[in-house]
């Protein structure tokens, strides 16, 4: 494993945000939702998550996740992906990156 260097670690943006919209993506290849997540101070993004096997849009709204916001946007077909949510791959499916309690939207890791 390639080690970073703290100014490596401190490039990437990493905030707690909460989800205030999740819809099914039917045109992405893989089952996917398009989420809309409120990050306070740097506003509202849109992203495309394949998260489906272990939550439905309804069980995510309000849940506070942690999304890296500072890499370049990526267009996924129609959809244009504006932060990366954290998760963790498992045979059961992508498990979310959460908090152990609620922070203010926009709180960055440190």
């Amino acid at each position: 494993m390639e080690q970073i260097s703290w100014s490596d670690f401190e490039k990437v943006v990493v905030v707690a945000g909460t989800i205030l919209r999740a819809e099914p993506f039917p045109e992405a290849r893989k089952p996917a939702y398009k989420i809309w997540v409120d990050f306070g101070p740097y506003g509202e993004r849109k992203t495309s998550a394949q998260v489906t096997r272990l939550y439905t849009p309804e069980t995510l709204i309000r849940r506070q996740i942690i999304g890296i916001i500072n890499f370049p946007e990526k267009q996924i077909g129609p959809f244009r992906s504006e932060f990366l949510l954290s998760g963790f791959e498992t045979e059961e499916g992508v498990v979310l990156a959460a908090l152990e309690r609620p922070v203010p939207n926009g709180t960055r890791l440190s």
